[in-house]
């Protein structure tokens, strides 16, 4: 097969390219910026149908692997912002790619939609911007693409892991951190967690497969205790984790909830409704993604848990 990779650049869309290589597909990389390894340059959130279909023109099929994730303050309101970068970019991609006659798409986005999905009471998409915007990711992508070109949508929750000149934003203050002299502190509550491989190895056999399905991928379930606590050890500073009483949690998110409506900023996780949810047990069962890694590899979390902290 031949796949363009958007979002290449990046530390799923390098393991993606990657593994595809692996595996005898032609890739073609593609990112807002020109650099080495990249074929492509274009700025994915100004691109229009007819960009798209220039790029994707004898391509097989397609892997969106950029956007913008929840942790990045922005200016009040959000939610336009992450509509502009995960939202339509992907309709106009999947668009194109339906034109193009493209067989087969993955979407590479967030588990909580997954969540959303199983949990519809909570209302996730309605109190923060960057579910709604990833809800919408999929339910339009898919939209565009019509009943032709199946979309899989791999639902990634943490991901430990690096790539050259990439690893995840969320790990440099918690590595800080677990380094320091300060006591480990936790929330009741868990989380799912994978490697940024396992991801590309589910995201190319899900095109292989031509899959149009949800797939949750996570390699383990941990509470933040042990999440914490597994972060020491990589660097080598183990010590109790304790608890962090759930008062403490609420009171600290509207604090800063408060300070960030004070300087016009919105997180896409709504703080004021972020312990609603990190003090529940975020798990995802891996469903139809359980066979689509590689078959009899071991599980890479804790050697993409040193990778991720520079080790």
């Amino acid at each position: 097969m031949k796949i363009l990779v958007v979002g290449a650049s990046g530390l799923l869309g390098q393991h993606t390219v990657t593994q595809l290589q692996r595996r005898g597909h032609v890739t073609t990389a593609l990112a807002r910026t020109d650099r080495p390894g990249i074929d492509h340059a274009l700025d994915v959130s100004a691109a229009s149908v007819g960009d798209w279909r220039e790029v994707l023109a004898g391509h097989d099929g397609v892997v969106f692997a950029a956007g913008l994730d929840d942790r990045r303050p922005l200016r009040r309101p959000a939610y336009p912002t992450l509509r502009r970068a995960n939202v339509e970019p992907v309709v106009a991609l999947l668009t194109a790619a339906r034109q193009e006659g493209l067989t087969r798409a993955a979407v590479i986005g967030s588990y909580f939609t997954c969540i959303h999905r199983h949990h519809p009471t909570w209302h996730l998409a309605i109190r923060h911007p960057y579910i709604r915007s990833r809800v919408e990711q999929a339910q339009e992508g898919r939209a565009a693409a019509g009943p032709n070109l199946p979309v899989a949508v791999l639902e990634v929750p943490f991901v430990f892991g690096a790539a050259i000149g990439r690893r995840p934003d969320w790990c440099r203050p918690l590595e800080s951190w677990a380094r320091s002299r300060w006591p480990l502190y936790a929330p009741d509550g868990s989380t799912a967690v994978t490697s940024a491989r396992h991801v590309a190895e589910v995201a190319v056999t899900a095109l292989e497969h031509a899959s149009g399905e949800d797939l949750p991928v996570v390699e383990d379930n941990l509470s933040w205790q042990d999440m914490i606590a597994r972060v020491a050890s990589a660097v080598h500073r183990a010590r109790p984790v304790r608890r962090l009483p759930s008062a403490v949690l609420r009171t600290a998110l509207h604090l800063a909830g408060s300070l960030e409506s004070l300087t016009g900023h919105q997180s896409g996780l709504t703080l004021a409704h972020l312990p609603d949810l990190l003090l529940h047990d975020l798990h995802l069962d891996p469903g139809p993604a359980a066979g689509l890694g590689l078959p009899g590899r071991p599980n890479l979390l804790d050697t993409a848990i040193a990778e991720s902290l520079g080790r």
